[in-house]
Parts: structure tokens; sequence; C-alpha cells
């Protein structure tokens, strides 16, 4: 009888072996959508035996949750490997140039992280119908938006002195543009190129923005800005 070696004779170690099989769901989701994942299709992009996805998750529910974590946890490391490499401005100018926002989203538009960009709007449909799957995913939404937000107020002029409510609604409307242009990306057209390009585009969309009537406050209800206009 053969005799097998230690290294023959070890178990995969179970959180490496679910991140593999949620790496590997992932390039599914965005190369085949979500019709296109199955835990034997993951087992087969994964390389292991038939069974082992749906050992590790028994539902196809459970397996669309660990992918929404997995992603989140991917998208984590991004944030503070571009936070860690900013350069931090120059001249004592407190904002990075280009900024740690802009490199994020232009990354998205490139692999490996298009691969993550094209998976996460798959996610985003079913996470529909799966208020689990929806958690997990606002979790790296909130910590993009805190990113965001931040980068936003170094990005315009006496940025600080804004107030908060201000900042929130340039904040949403700056987002909805990086949102629509990642999903630009995800369908192939890359419209911008550079960081420095964006970071010149959402300083534009905000200085516009500001020279509104309600000098930014415009994504807050109808009835709150009616109430304002009375009170002035």
């Amino acid at each position: 009888m053969a005799r097998h070696t230690p290294a023959q004779r070890r178990k995969p170690n179970p959180a490496e072996r679910r991140r593999d099989l949620c790496d590997a769901a992932i390039q599914l989701l965005a190369d085949d959508g979500a019709k296109g994942l199955s835990h034997l299709k993951v087992d087969r992009k994964a390389g292991v035996p038939d069974g082992t996805t749906s050992f590790y998750f028994r539902t196809r529910s459970a397996l669309l949750r660990a992918v929404a974590e997995r992603l989140a946890e991917l998208d984590l490391a991004t944030l503070q490997s571009v936070a860690d490499s900013a350069d931090g401005g120059v001249d004592g100018d407190p904002s990075p140039s280009p900024s740690r926002l802009s490199q994020v989203v232009l990354q998205a538009g490139s692999e490996p992280q298009f691969s993550h960009t094209k998976a996460r709007y798959e996610l985003t449909m079913q996470a529909t119908r799966d208020p689990a799957v929806a958690a997990i995913l606002q979790q790296a939404t909130d910590e993009f938006t805190k990113l965001h937000r931040e980068i936003l107020v170094q990005l315009m002029p006496h940025g600080a002195e804004l107030e908060s409510a201000v900042v929130d609604d340039l904040s949403n409307i700056t987002l909805t543009f990086i949102n629509g242009l990642l999903l630009r990306f995800a369908h192939g057209d890359r419209i911008i190129d550079s960081p420095e390009q964006l970071d010149r585009i959402l300083s534009a969309i905000a200085a516009g923005v500001l020279k509104s009537p309600d000098k930014g406050r415009l994504t807050q209800p109808d009835d709150v800005r009616t109430a304002r206009r009375r009170h002035r």
C-alpha cells in the first residue's frame, strides 16, 4: 500500500476553501450572470470534486450571501490599499492628486476589479429579493460612501466649510454619477481614462450644483425645500 506524506493527508483549510469557492463564484457571476451560477459550476470553476460547493454552502441563497461577504471583503481591501498608497498631496495641500476616490472608481473598470464590478451588479439584482444579501452589500456601500464624502470635501474649494447637509446632497448627486459610470464600465463603455479626469469632472459637477438657487440642497424632499423657502 502506498504511503501518503503529511502534505498529501492534510485536509484543505475550511476558510481557504470557502474563499476559493467564493472567488470562483464571483468569476462565474461576472462571466455568465446570476443565471449561470450553480453549485456544480462553481465546483468545476474552482477545480474541486463535485459536491464540494454544496457541502460548504447548502443552498443557493447561502452561496450568494457568502459571495456578497467575499466581495465586501475584497472591496474593503481595495479601499485600504489605495488609501495606504495615497501621496497625501504636496506643498501643504491636504488633498491627494489624483484623489483616492477616483483611483478606486477607475480601478473598478480594469481587471481584476472589473470582474468584481460586474459580479456586484448581478448580486445587486439578487439583493432585491434577499434582504441578507442586501444588508451585506450595504456595508460595502457605506464604506465607499464614507470615502466618497471625505474626498469630495477635499476636492471642493473651502469644502470643509460647507454645511453637513450640503455635503450630503453633493455626495448623493456625485455618487449617482459614479454609479452610472460604473454601470457603463460593466457594459464595456470606458468613457473616462484617468483618475485626474474623473477628479475634474466631479469637481465641475459639485461646483455647478453649488451655484444652484438651493446651493446644493437638491435632493431633499419637496416639502422640506418648500418649508425652507417660506422661512427665508
